[in-house]
């Protein structure tokens, strides 16, 4: 059960993989969760969430708190933010009925600039930000694969955590996640980057291949190599350095995961909108601004955008 003196009122506002595996795994030790769903409601209302595991406990979570509008649902303490930024616009109306005087809002969401978005319309004093080192799947509306890790770090958009960082975190690894609070979010941000930028760039680039096959090439390891390198210094230029050997770590912690989806190729497979921005375009302008060369970023950019637009088909 949850701590007696942390009972937040949770909303998940983007209850796919991400969104239902994290409040899946908090409602099932008594956190009063509600999550707002479309597509999955009344599967879900009838059968439950269910969380397949290879790495932890299984879950089947029944009944679920599943609601279809933010109105349903109310004003709450934490809204866990995890739609795709290609959704954020939606953001603008879905966030305001959940608001109360105090609410916080953590989002989960991949890339750049995200933190930023939701202080320019809520307030920064609300936002807090995750970043999300784990492997998984939606494989049927209401079911979830987790195929690896879970681990997730917390903080502040300004400043280091505060109560509320470290109750969060205390709950999550009460769930059985692995959690941690940081104490400079923005600086985990770009840590982040240095392996979506390149994984799910050239998942998509190099025409679908998985994790294991791009490690697999050695030319496509050497350019996931210069395409962190490429990160590592933008980011060394915003005052967040990153470790030499991070480069290394971050292959070695990729090569066990086999044949590996990242989101953005499951995304562009299933004819879904792909997080271009937030990925490679916020870390191009970043670069651009301060001086820093980026060509790999630069092409890999272009690439995606040329690979995402449908061509429109001649009358």
């Amino acid at each position: 059960m949850p701590s007696d003196s942390y009972h937040p009122r949770i909303a998940v506002v983007g209850s796919g993989a991400i969104g239902s595996y994290y409040g899946a795994r908090l409602a099932a030790i008594g956190h009063d969760v509600h999550f707002l769903m479309r597509s999955d409601l009344k599967t879900v209302c009838r059968d439950g969430l269910i969380v397949h595991s290879v790495a932890a406990p299984d879950l089947h979570l029944y009944p679920v708190q599943a609601c279809g509008s933010t109105r349903e649902i109310g004003p709450v303490d934490l809204v866990i933010i995890a739609v795709k930024t290609t959704a954020n616009a939606a953001l603008e109306r879905l966030i305001p009925p959940l608001l109360h005087e105090k609410t916080a809002l953590v989002t989960l969401q991949n890339g750049l600039g995200n933190e930023r978005f939701l202080a320019e319309r809520f307030g920064a004093e609300r936002i807090m930000g995750a970043l999300c080192f784990i492997c998984l799947n939606r494989i049927a509306p209401g079911e979830i694969s987790h195929l690896g890790s879970g681990a997730i770090s917390v903080g502040e958009y300004q400043g280091p955590p505060q109560a509320r960082t470290l109750d969060l975190v205390a709950a999550l690894n009460e769930a059985g996640v692995n959690a941690q609070a940081v104490e400079n979010l923005i600086t985990e941000r770009w840590r982040k980057e240095v392996w979506n930028v390149p994984f799910n760039g050239l998942a998509i680039a190099a025409g679908g291949l998985t994790t294991d096959l791009l490690l697999a090439s050695k030319p496509l390891e050497d350019l996931i190599r210069g395409l962190m390198a490429e990160i590592v210094a933008i980011a060394a230029a915003y005052g967040h350095p990153i470790p030499a050997d991070f480069v290394n770590s971050q292959l070695e912690r990729t090569r066990p995961m086999g044949d590996y989806h990242p989101s953005s190729l499951l995304d562009y497979q299933a004819g879904l909108p792909v997080e271009i921005e937030a990925i490679w375009g916020e870390p191009l302008r970043e670069a651009q601004k301060a001086g820093v060369p980026a060509g790999r970023l630069e092409m890999l950019y272009r690439m995606i955008q040329h690979l995402t637009v449908k061509p429109k088909l001649q009358p």
